[in-house]
């Protein structure tokens, strides 16, 4: 969808705001590394879902490439700071738990370390499979079988054991493609796009994917389900569009400018509503709740007809 040039004509990228002395909502992300890039289309997406709120309040980016998390909470923290948001990293967040900071923090992963005032959120491989969940029950799968494509079994290991751990279904990892599903199984697939389209004669039915196999402009077998963020296939998040006019990027960062879009959205609940405790909306990455510090994300699910691309309701 975000390929789409001709859909958003006329949108502009406003520049982000930055303030020279202290603010009041810190952004620590690294601005060099292996994480850059990544960091720099969060960042997009959070200053575009910015400029098109109507709640402004100063912000500050922080570089956080090669230093430590509690050096910079000391140095940039202060009376006036009502909100942090970051770091990306798993052990920079790890590292922020450690140093209990006083303020609120939106912290953009996950550990299993928690603490009452650190919200942690991201892309999670636990919310993709739970999505998935949503539609073997639709389907009414009692068996899924696992093809994965030679030399990606350490890039899926995680996802397999997320669905695992949260399926009563019983999960088989197969190495060849079965010739014929029974009623009530269903297949996933492991891969990569090319992987994909290279796998014969697949079952019109109960077969699926994860979000990692779609590329733009890139075809899809027939009847295979997916999960992903909604703002890649609906034109209605202006934001998101703006951002890609901006600096258009392959699929996996469009993800990380929705992530930054729905980063912002969250943020502003708890600025405007500091005693916030619990809220649930519809995002542009998939349904959020958040329960006191929790947050829950649903990527909404879609199937590939021979119409295109059409959504699935669990």
């Amino acid at each position: 969808m975000l390929d789409n040039k001709n859909k958003i004509i006329g949108l502009c990228l406003l520049s982000s705001v930055f303030t020279a002395a202290q603010a009041d909502v810190l952004v620590i992300l690294p601005e060099s590394g292996p994480m850059a890039r990544a960091a720099s289309s969060i960042k997009q997406g959070l200053d575009s879902a910015y400029q098109s709120s109507d709640y402004k309040v100063p912000i500050k980016y922080i570089d956080s490439n090669q230093k430590k998390i509690s050096t910079l909470l000391k140095k940039h923290v202060n009376k006036k700071t009502e909100l942090v948001i970051g770091p990306l990293a798993r052990q920079e967040v790890e590292a922020l738990v450690k140093a209990k900071p006083k303020v609120r923090v939106l912290a953009l992963n996950e550990t299993t370390s928690q603490i009452a005032n650190v919200w942690q959120y991201s892309l999670s491989k636990h919310d993709d499979a739970l999505a998935l969940q949503g539609l073997f029950t639709k389907d009414k799968v009692q068996e899924v079988l696992v093809l994965r494509q030679q030399g990606t079994e350490a890039e899926h290991e995680l996802m397999l054991m997320s669905l695992l751990s949260q399926s009563s279904i019983p999960v088989q990892v197969i190495e060849e493609p079965p010739v014929k599903l029974r009623k009530n199984q269903g297949l996933l697939l492991l891969g990569n796009n090319e992987w994909l389209n290279r796998q014969p004669k697949l079952p019109k039915s109960k077969i699926y994917t994860l979000a990692n196999a779609i590329e733009a402009n890139k075809p899809l077998p027939i009847g295979i389900q997916f999960c992903d963020a909604p703002a890649l296939y609906d034109v209605g998040w202006t934001d998101v569009l703006r951002a890609y006019q901006q600096n258009p990027v392959d699929m996996p960062y469009q993800r990380l400018l929705a992530f930054g879009g729905d980063t912002w959205h969250i943020a502003k609940q708890y600025l405007q509503e500091p005693k916030l405790k619990s809220i649930e909306f519809q995002g542009r990455t998939g349904l959020i709740k958040i329960n006191q510090n929790t947050i829950q994300r649903i990527p909404h699910c879609y199937q590939r007809s021979k119409k295109g691309i059409v959504p699935v309701v669990t």
